[in-house]
């Protein structure tokens, strides 16, 4: 098995088979897997992977610890590939996705983690706000280097978790997702795709944008609220105010860096005053300080975590060949 394709999924049955189907559908010459990771989804999930068991390539896994990095490690497990791409349960993968991962990391041996440009698709009827810019267009998972490979040196522009690949050896070789980054449930914890990219690039990996591994991701209707932003700025400065800590990174110093974060977002809020999309956009930025500044708060308060390796309990963990 040369490549494992992971979609890991909760309650996203609306979604959920179009996702499944891109990945059955690949262009690909050589042997792959679909593996599909249930994270306690309550919904129609398994009923979904039911409907496409003629196909020998779908394999099915029960994951019951609710968590994007628990079933991501999950997924790695369970997966033969020595490549892991994840696509997202609510995206689409062009025809030829595992195709472009996997040419990568085959001329490249140094090559941990690669991902491809995301464009956004839009509810029927729907148009893009007013009030959104280029930069919480990020937030849905619109991810744009250009026309051409980039090899990543700053952590900031790592691939999007939604198209995403990894080599399995080097996630073996950090112990897995960090399990206190990335979402759990309704929490919006992110920045594990970041702390990757830090770890690969610390290690002498590279890391690399590939625009051809083209990815669609559904924008769904209710993440086209101002609430919504608001609230996924608060956890991501949660989320970085967490990286930062497992970093080793934490301190008094958080403080001054979320304090002068946040004066920085009220201060261009005013200078983008007429401009309602920028406006906002600092806004939500500000927003988000004060979600880092209440962690980074409650860190000083409690002992620091520690990051978990890849370990799974097999109690807990139900594996169907459908």
């Amino acid at each position: 098995m040369q490549i494992s394709a992971i979609i890991c999924t909760h309650n996203r049955d609306t979604y959920l088979g179009a996702a499944i189907d891109s990945l059955l559908g690949q262009d690909f010459a050589d042997d792959f897997e679909v593996v599909i990771v249930d994270n306690g989804s309550s919904d129609r999930t398994r009923a979904v992977v039911e409907q496409r068991t003629h196909n020998p390539r779908l394999k099915y896994v029960f994951e019951p610890v609710i968590g994007l990095s628990v079933a991501r490690n999950t997924g790695a497990q369970a997966a033969c590939g020595e490549i892991l791409a994840y696509l997202d349960d609510d995206a689409v993968a062009c025809a030829d996705w595992l195709q472009a991962l996997y040419s990568a990391y085959q001329n490249n041996s140094t090559l941990a983690i690669a991902g491809g440009k995301v464009t956004l698709l839009w509810p029927e009827g729907i148009q893009p706000p007013h009030w959104l810019s280029t930069g919480l267009a990020a937030n849905l998972g619109a991810y744009d280097l250009g026309d051409s490979i980039v090899y990543i040196e700053n952590p900031g522009l790592t691939p999007r978790g939604l198209n995403y690949s990894i080599r399995s050896s080097f996630l073996a070789e950090i112990g897995g997702f960090d399990t206190h980054l990335g979402r759990v449930g309704k929490k919006l914890l992110s920045n594990e795709e970041l702390q990757m990219t830090e770890l690969a690039l610390q290690r002498g990996w590279q890391v690399a944008y590939l625009p051809n591994a083209l990815v669609a991701h559904n924008v769904s209707p209710e993440r086209l609220k101002r609430s919504w932003f608001f609230s996924r700025g608060w956890w991501q400065g949660i989320s970085e105010c967490y990286r930062e800590q497992l970093a080793g990174k934490d301190g008094i110093g958080q403080l001054q860096r979320g304090s002068e974060r946040f004066l920085r977002g009220l201060y261009k809020t005013l200078q983008y005053f007429s401009d309602p999309a920028e406006r906002f956009d600092k806004i939500v930025y500000a927003y988000g300080q004060i979600g880092y500044l209440t962690a980074a708060i409650q860190g000083l308060l409690s002992p620091p975590k520690n990051t978990q390796p890849l370990t799974t309990n097999n109690k807990n963990i139900i594996t169907h060949v459908l």
